[in-house]
């Protein structure tokens, strides 16, 4: 069994996909199904997003442009501003700078695609290791087309977690994540440091970046659904 680093979303997936956006697309996922979201639809524009509220009810919007809420948008792309809402009986179409970006990369060849972040870190690995039959690969979305600290931390925290059940062979991209884990410092030091956290400190939402700082708090899993129905958008359910 295979398992891959890739630092930038960028090829080919075999297999099954992890897509990490710690800041905050896949944290904040989590939380909208958390809190009862039926189900995450990831689209490819703000548009997509748009058109897909006026085709039906019960659908809410949710994402950002530079870190801040895209006009127009019921909600912006906060793990903390989810924790305190109800989304029973709700749909909730994202659109992110960069983390819908990199899902929909993966789902370009994916088998199996989920969503991780460092609050489902362990149970995302448990959910891939079932799924996996020949590879692994943890997708860091990145900020801007760059490198994320943060991403790239929580893939090592993946990759630790997943190695203790043995059987892989890792690339360069794993050993990189595991050295960033093995030596960056504690998760809430490495993810408030890195750029993208000090930005989000600088707009006014370092409760986003402690919240995203926490290793383990949830065991959902959102999942790439089998059927998808839905054109530019890419539909997510609890695993």
């Amino acid at each position: 069994m295979r398992l891959r680093v890739d630092l930038l979303p960028h090829g080919n997936y075999p297999d099954v996909v992890l897509v990490v956006d710690v800041l905050r697309a896949t944290t904040t996922a989590v939380q909208y199904l958390e809190r009862g979201a039926d189900a995450l639809l990831l689209t490819a524009t703000p548009e997509v997003a748009f058109a897909l509220r006026e085709s039906g009810a019960g659908i809410l919007l949710g994402g950002e442009r530079g870190g801040l809420p895209i006009p127009g948008f019921d909600f912006g792309n906060s793990p903390v501003e989810a924790a305190a809402q109800n989304f029973t009986g709700k749909t909730v179409v994202m659109n992110t700078t960069n983390g819908t970006g990199a899902a929909h990369v993966a789902a370009e060849t994916g088998k199996h695609v989920l969503l991780a972040a460092l609050t489902n870190a362990h149970a995302a690995s448990r959910r891939a290791r079932a799924l996996a039959t020949e590879e692994i690969a943890i997708v860091c979305a990145g900020t801007d087309g760059r490198v994320g600290l943060e991403d790239v931390y929580a893939a090592g925290v993946l990759s630790e977690y997943l190695l203790t059940m043995g059987g892989f062979s890792i690339d360069d991209g794993t050993r990189i994540a595991l050295t960033v884990r093995r030596n960056a410092g504690n998760p809430i030091e490495v993810v408030s440091s890195s750029g993208h956290g000090q930005a989000l400190a600088g707009l006014g939402l370092g409760d986003d970046v402690r919240h995203a700082a926490q290793v383990s708090t949830s065991t959902l899993v959102p999942v790439l659904d089998a059927v998808q129905e839905t054109a530019g958008a890419l539909r997510f359910v609890a695993g």
